[in-house]
This record gives structure tokens, sequence and C-alpha cells, in this order.
């Protein structure tokens, strides 16, 4: 086995007295895992940070042996660790990545998408467009993994207007004259899910992350995997606080008096 691709770094795990065991995420070839030797020396591990762009070399020998893997460092992304919402968001987005996929299997769009939320977060996108690229890069996650959520049209009546909920049953949309009755039960459908859409600042993004997260408990964060269910909760407790924080900060602007005093 010989494989040459850029990746995306996603875990490191320690393994023997100075070496990792890698989980990378590649364009062409999905999720795949090796031995970085050397992994936790001082030289390397910076490479081997969450979220950064390197040049990937696998090579096996045979099937049963653990993959060798050499690394060369592309993209650095090591300045998201210094802002506890991308720390908190590259943390959750590579873990649940490298839990949840299968190895070896192409998911060329969340390769794309991750890797497109990872460069933005690095050059300083609001923490609005993160949350919002959160919660749509989770709504993606459930389509590649075969969860998707049909949003296009309501369930009960077929009509494409006013889609504001999601019955958690059926995973489609419901009009909101549909829903009224049984609103208490449905799930919240904000617009940043339905449309691919410029950044619409914090309006709906507490509603999406609720939503996406009711499905990826119910279907994917299960067995073994529902260890990172407080992750994801220790993330969403932070980007709350921060639209909190926005949502503060604009009060304030708007009722701060003029220079003149009028």
């Amino acid at each position: 086995m010989h494989l040459a691709t850029s990746a995306i770094v996603l875990t490191a795990l320690p393994h023997g007295e100075h070496g990792a065991v890698v989980r990378f995420l590649t364009p062409d070839d999905g999720l795949q895992a090796g031995y970085v030797r050397g992994g936790r020396s001082r030289r390397i591990r910076p490479t081997l940070q969450p979220g950064n762009v390197v040049a990937l070399e696998l090579r096996a020998r045979v099937d049963t042996q653990l993959t060798a893997a050499t690394v060369e460092l592309v993209t650095s992304r090591a300045g998201l660790a210094f802002d506890r919402l991308t720390a908190a968001a590259t943390e959750w987005l590579a873990t649940v990545t490298a839990a949840l996929l299968p190895e070896g299997q192409a998911h060329a769009r969340l390769h794309a998408g991750l890797d497109a939320l990872l460069g933005g977060m690095s050059a300083g996108i609001p923490a609005a467009d993160t949350a919002a690229g959160i919660a749509r890069y989770e709504l993606l996650l459930l389509a590649e993994l075969g969860f998707g959520l049909d949003l296009s049209q309501c369930a009960a009546t077929g009509s494409t207007e006013e889609l504001v909920y999601v019955s958690p049953r059926s995973s489609q949309a419901v009009s909101r004259g549909a829903g009224a009755p049984y609103a208490a039960k449905l799930l919240p459908l904000p617009a940043l899910l339905r449309e691919d859409r410029a950044a619409t600042g914090w309006l709906g993004v507490d509603d999406a992350l609720t939503t996406t997260g009711w499905f990826l408990e119910r279907n994917l964060l299960i067995g073994r995997a529902a260890e990172l269910l407080t992750a994801r909760a220790r993330l969403v407790a932070i980007v709350r606080a921060a639209a909190e924080s926005a949502a503060s900060a604009a009060a304030e602007t708007i009722v701060a008096p003029s220079p003149r005093g009028d």
C-alpha cells in the first residue's frame, strides 16, 4: 500500500515511547490512519495539530501491518488554538469526523467543507459565521453517512413555502401551517440550514445547532461515540455565550447617547 496526498490532520494519539497514531482526512481517499515515527517530538508535534494541512505519504508492506506515515507541513492553522471558540470548534470538528467516518471511503464534500471552514476560521471570519459553518458541516456529515434531512418541501403538504420545522420522526421539513398544531414536538428549521447563502449573523444559529444535534445524537453519536456529546455540549455553550455577548454589545450601541448628548 502506498498513498501520497494532501490531508487535514484530525487526531493524534500517543503510541509507543515517541510515536503517534494519526488520523487524516484526504480529498480522494477519505479517512486514513498511520503511525508517525517521532510524532510526539518537539519537531513533529506542531505539524500534527488538528486542522493543519500536510503532505502525507502512507506506506505498508502487508495489510496487517500498521501503516507508516510521513508528513510535511503545508498549511499551519495553529492560530485557531488561541481563541476559545475556534479552538473548541476545531477540536469538535476534527474529533467527530475521525470518530464517525469509516476508513478508506471517499468523502470529497466533507473534505472540501471542513477545509473551507477551518480555512475561514484561520482567516478570521466572524464568530457567527463560524457557528453557522459548524451547523452546516454537521448537516453535511449526517447526509454523507446516510442520515440526510429532506428540507426541500413539506412532508405533509408538499409545499415549498414557509418551511420552519423539521419532523424528528421523518427527518423532513414541515411548513408553518401544517406544523402549527404540533409545534411543541417539532424541531426548528432556520434558513441557514435550507439555503446556501451568505452569513446572516447569529440569526437561527442556536436553532440550527439544536436540530443538527438532535439527529446526530439519535443516529450517529451512539455507543462509544456518545462520549463525544460532552465535547459538543461544551462547544454549544461557547457558541451561546458568544451570541449573548454579541447581542449585549449591539444593545449597548443602540442605547448609547450621541456625542452631542441628544
